[in-house]
């Protein structure tokens, strides 16, 4: 594990989930949250939320939703929460949303390009005691000491393996835990492999890193045919 750290551009830079999407995907970020009173009546509706700052964090994501189709030349309103949580994109869509402190964001492709897309943002700081051993085996362990200097390879290892659980989800609605999983990290890519992925699902979901003003940026995509 070699590189994704993205050097901070001040300025009218692209958003920097960009440098982890392939490029027929679009994307947008937001770095803090829209005001409530800018909150539409039917925002509140579609999305159930009842907490102003749930509420507040929901709509900013989902306005990022909105600029990123946006950029792909269509159009959306307001994207509704489905049972399962997952935003319900327009046909024809695909795409996923993440949000940790300080950072929204949401990353979009058409369905031709792509069958589905997992987006993760986590703060760069190494994980709280105690949660190596619920993310990664003494395998994927081992091999975060050959992270670069400065990266905290186990959060980026949280990361790719989030991100690749929101890309799963949608083709398979199957649940993983971070243990059913192996991730490899090499350089700026990652794998991670699904060791009983059935008849149809994918066995092996590909994805790439970066960290980025102090976050931890990544995204899986899974190819159309």
């Amino acid at each position: 594990m070699t590189g994704g750290v993205v050097d901070d551009v001040p300025g009218g830079r692209s958003p920097a989930l960009a440098t982890v999407l392939p490029a027929f995907a679009r994307c947008a970020e937001r770095t803090a949250d829209v005001e409530l009173a800018d909150v539409l009546p039917q925002e509140v509706q579609l999305l159930g939320l009842a907490g102003s700052r749930e509420r507040a964090q929901s709509v900013t994501v989902r306005r990022c939703a909105q600029e990123a189709v946006a950029a792909l030349g269509a159009s959306c309103g307001v994207l509704p929460r489905r049972a399962s949580g997952e935003p319900g994109w327009p046909p024809g869509l695909v795409g996923s949303l993440t949000h940790c402190a300080g950072y929204r964001g949401a990353a979009v492709a058409r369905a031709r390009d792509a069958l589905s897309l997992g987006i993760d943002a986590e703060p760069h700081e190494a994980l709280s005691p105690g949660l190596l051993g619920l993310v990664a085996s003494p395998e994927e362990a081992a091999a975060l000491r050959s992270a670069p200097r400065g990266v905290h390879g186990d959060r980026v290892l949280f990361c790719a393996k989030e991100a690749a659980y929101k890309a799963w989800w949608p083709l398979t609605r199957r649940w993983l835990g971070m243990l059913h999983v192996e991730a490899e990290l090499r350089g700026e890519a990652f794998t991670v492999r699904v060791p009983d992925a059935s008849d149809g699902e994918p066995a092996r979901l590909h994805g790439r890193w970066a960290v980025h003003d102090g976050r931890v940026l990544a995204a899986v995509t899974v190819p159309a045919p």
